[in-house]
């Protein structure tokens, strides 16, 4: 029996080597792992990620620009692996925050896909110069953001973090992107919003693109639909003018189906119309083809601000009745007196106008009014059609 004991013994000590090794190959440079922070020391910080032995991470790793801690014991950790050998599995969050960045830098940022702070220098032909500690960086248009961006020139002087994607001739020549740390931080919102995401909800989201049949949300890390038929409670002829590109909105989530029977690729739709307007669909902004009287109260550059009796509501310049070239402070002065139809409100109830669309409205609602005429009269319960119109004709 001691024998067999001390056989089992020997067997355990000689599977021990083999068993950190099979953790080590499992850890590997540039894996993201997630662990709790067991201990906190003078320079470095422990972390359990599920191995043999706990994890490092430099103290300033966690720490704020004052060099406040950010963590304590007990947090659960999310970092890259930048190392992983005899002296154990190195992480890092991010690199570069407090500068000293030298090409050793940039090749564990590469090696490890850690994010490392830099400022955006110049603009240039084809992107962004970056400086990135004493390191010079190239950032191309199309890695700087998620979506197009035309204009890169306000983007000089920020400071914000990059993945380096590409390192050659020793250093010389560095290529960066925005995008691919803008691209993991959408994945992570997507991945917590997920598991709270059920319909009936109400979030907060940005308008990313509009389309004529509606807009698409952006509601944390994941893309929603809101059709025009639920910007709000009165009609909408266009989505242009209900919503704008940039625009926060809280939104209601209406329906969440998997698209083809792909649990992981979510069909989202969407409703602005929230609270006391979801319980009484078509009510907002009252009747259709409301044409109210207002008084000019404020002239932009991005439209005319009209005050009504149910409030200020904004005229975008394309809802503005001006003839090519023409200055809007010149045709709606401050205090004139104007007819607006009511498209709708947006999520905070501010009204939405137009004055070239008066018009329109008017036509509308005379063809419903003849339409409703000739279905009475039809029934003969109100006379004939041309007592109908004769008594419209005099009402005006």
């Amino acid at each position: 029996m001691a024998q067999q004991d001390e056989d089992f013994a020997a067997m355990f000590e000689a599977e021990q080597p083999r068993q950190a090794a099979r953790i080590a190959r499992r850890v590997k440079p540039g894996e993201q792992v997630e662990g709790i922070i067991v201990a906190i020391g003078k320079d470095n910080i422990f972390v359990d990620v599920g191995a043999k032995s706990e994890a490092t991470i430099q103290r300033e790793q966690l720490s704020d620009r004052e060099g406040k801690l950010t963590v304590a014991v007990g947090d659960r950790l999310r970092a890259r692996v930048a190392s992983a050998g005899r002296k154990g599995i190195e992480l890092v969050t991010s690199l570069g925050r407090k500068g000293g960045v030298d090409l050793a830098a940039i090749d564990l940022a590469h090696q490890s896909g850690a994010p490392i702070d830099g400022t955006f220098t110049k603009a240039v032909k084809g992107g962004l110069e970056v400086e990135i500690g004493g390191v010079r960086a190239f950032c191309p248009a199309s890695q700087v953001d998620i979506g197009f961006i035309k204009d890169l020139e306000p983007l000089v002087d920020q400071r914000v973090q990059f993945k380096v994607i590409e390192v050659r001739d020793a250093g010389r020549s560095v290529i960066v992107s925005r995008k691919a740390v803008l691209a993991d931080e959408r994945a992570e919102r997507a991945l917590a919003l997920r598991a709270e995401l059920k319909e009936g909800a109400e979030l907060e989201g940005i308008v990313k693109t509009v389309q004529p049949y509606g807009a698409f949300i952006d509601i944390g890390g994941m893309e929603g639909l809101a059709h025009i038929s639920e910007l709000t409670g009165g009609r909408v002829e266009r989505v242009e003018d209900v919503l704008q590109v940039g625009e926060t909105v809280r939104v209601r989530v209406l329906s969440i189906q998997p698209r083809d029977g792909n649990p992981n690729d979510l069909k989202i739709s969407l409703s602005l119309r929230t609270g006391d307007d979801a319980a009484a669909p078509r009510a907002q902004g009252g009747k259709q083809d409301q044409i109210l009287d207002g008084t000019v109260g404020d002239v932009t550059s991005f439209g005319v601000f009209v005050d009504t009796e149910q409030g200020r509501g904004l005229v975008p310049l394309r809802e503005l009745e001006l003839a090519p070239g023409a200055d809007p402070k010149r045709a709606y002065p401050v205090g004139k007196e104007v007819q607006a139809v009511l498209l709708g409100r947006d999520s905070e109830g501010r009204l939405r106008l137009s004055i070239r669309g008066v018009a329109r409205a008017e036509e509308r609602s005379n063809y419903r009014d003849f339409n409703q005429a000739k279905k009475k009269a039809k029934s003969g319960s109100l006379g004939s059609l041309g007592d109908l119109l004769r008594d419209k004709l005099s009402a005006r």
